[in-house]
């Protein structure tokens, strides 16, 4: 076995560029999808940028990154065009790290730096919250969107509210619609903190909507982090000792929705990710791709999961590749929660090819029963809004969608499979409880319409929904008499 090198700045080259990405947030997610962008767009076009980090939390990761120069490896694995994919590359866009806690100086120090111009953030969807005991003097605000005010605050003071100096604010948080929150935070800071800013108050706030760009994002890309089973080969293949490699699945798209003060083509011209070749898009309206990935990502998840493991199968890529299930998937897939949304086929359809690549991932285990948990609201939000929307454009119910709801029901009644694997669904317990009592009756009747009637998951009362009770009981009773394969071979 070879000697592994440590990895820093001495033993492996790294690029210098200015400093021009303030970025909230030092894990796996960031390091694997945006800053794996920005080293892209840095190799591919003239973005010539390099990431400074900043630790949103007083304790993380920045000091094992500092220590290895902010150097790491990127591994991307999955399945491309149908070919597996196992790449590593080493990531050198990150010029430093700072912890705002023990570094105030340093952190507000970022703002004076001309070149300055973008911020991103991933502080886990509580991290985008208005926290009003924070205040403008904290070093620093407990929140980021307060951290976030107190930087922009000092770049507008230490540039005299030069209008060239905003900052384009590109969230990651995943929050629908995350920008238009993150922007309500820093608005209710401005108001918080008027009288803290005296006379600048006005002149702050006008800078920051004339001449900051707050976008909305949506994010996608799985990424498990640090390979603890397959370091050792990692760092072999490498020759580096790496403590900071990020694994993660190699398809990747980020949504970016131009702020309301910005057009398309401007914020293209300064993220220039597209003409990389990368799969970001700059668009008008991120709600249409939100509703894509949530109705052919989650939706497909949510009903495949019971049928696979009722039927004896545990992971995604096993229920992919089963030559009745894997047709279950496809049905699910194409022929209904495709035929629900707006934007073109064509862009449907590679998506959906995509998703289908993504499950079928020959790297990653991924187990269908930590997909079932809260199976319920699950389908309340991802498929039922596909169900309606398949009943009103087609004029009947879609079988597949229909048949993942029974199997829902199926699994939630708890038990044994064929195989003796125990059943053991996971929810809220009033949810729990109530699709205990309805099993108990033993009637599929009764079960169907309890089901259906359920308003605390709902919201409203589902046998309202023509031919849905009868189409739920017919599934029920199938599952019951056939088993789950034999079931679902009947809509096939």
């Amino acid at each position: 076995m070879s000697e592994l090198k440590s990895l820093n700045k001495h033993t492996a080259p790294k690029s210098v560029m200015p400093e021009r990405i303030i970025q909230f947030g030092e894990g796996n997610f960031l390091r694997g999808f945006v800053d794996w962008i920005v080293w892209n767009m840095d190799q591919k076009t003239d973005f010539n940028s390099s990431v400074v980090i900043v630790e949103p939390l007083p304790s993380g990761m920045i000091d094992m990154l500092n220590g290895q120069d902010c150097l790491y490896h990127v591994n991307l694995q999955g399945r491309e065009d149908g070919q597996p994919v196992n790449t590593i590359t080493r990531v050198d866009c990150v010029s430093r790290a700072i912890n705002p806690y023990t570094q105030n100086p340093a952190f507000l120090a970022l703002g004076e730096l001309p070149d300055m111009r973008f911020i991103v953030s991933n502080t886990t969807e509580a991290g985008i919250a208005f926290d009003d005991s924070c205040k403008l003097a904290d070093t620093p605000a407990a929140s980021y969107p307060g951290k976030l005010v107190q930087l922009l605050f000092h770049r507008y003071q230490f540039f005299d509210g030069d209008p060239t100096k905003g900052m384009i604010i590109m969230p990651c948080e995943l929050i629908f619609l995350n920008g238009h929150h993150l922007k309500d935070c820093i608005y209710k800071y401005i108001e918080l903190w008027k009288a803290d800013m005296g006379k600048d108050y006005e002149g702050f706030k006008k800078w920051f909507t004339d001449h900051c760009y707050v976008c909305a994002t949506l994010v996608d890309r799985i990424t498990p982090g640090f390979p603890r089973k397959t370091i050792k080969e990692i760092q072999q293949r490498i020759s580096y000792r790496d403590c900071m490699v990020v694994q993660a699945e190699s398809f990747h798209l980020w949504v970016i929705e131009r702020p309301e003060n910005m057009t398309v083509e401007a914020l293209k011209a300064e993220f220039p990710a597209e003409k990389a070749g990368l799969h970001v898009l700059i668009t008008d309206d991120e709600k249409p791709y939100h509703a894509r990935k949530v109705t052919l990502l989650n939706g497909p998840h949510t009903v495949l999961s019971p049928v696979a493991f009722l039927s004896g199968l545990n992971i995604v890529r096993a229920a992919c590749q089963h030559p009745v299930i894997g047709k279950f998937i496809h049905k699910v897939q194409f022929d209904e929660l495709m035929q629900t949304l707006d934007l073109p086929m064509d862009e449907l359809k590679k998506f959906a090819s995509d998703v289908l690549e993504r499950f079928d991932n020959p790297y990653v285990d991924h187990q269908v029963t930590s997909i079932m948990l809260n199976s319920f609201p699950k389908y309340n939000t991802r498929d039922l809004p596909g169900v309606k929307i398949y009943l009103k454009r087609k004029g009947e119910l879609p079988q597949g969608l229909v048949f993942g709801l029974a199997a829902i029901i199926t699994y939630y009644k708890g038990g044994k499979r064929a195989d003796g694997t125990p059943i053991q669904p996971k929810d809220d317990p009033k949810i729990m409880q109530h699709l205990k009592d309805l099993w108990a009756t033993g009637d599929t009747q009764k079960i169907a319409e309890g089901v259906l009637a359920f308003d605390y998951v709902w919201g409203e009362d589902l046998n309202a929904i023509p031919g849905l009770t009868a189409l739920v009981k017919k599934d029920l009773d199938l599952i019951q008499k056939k088993g789950m394969l034999e079931a679902v071979k009947t809509i096939l």
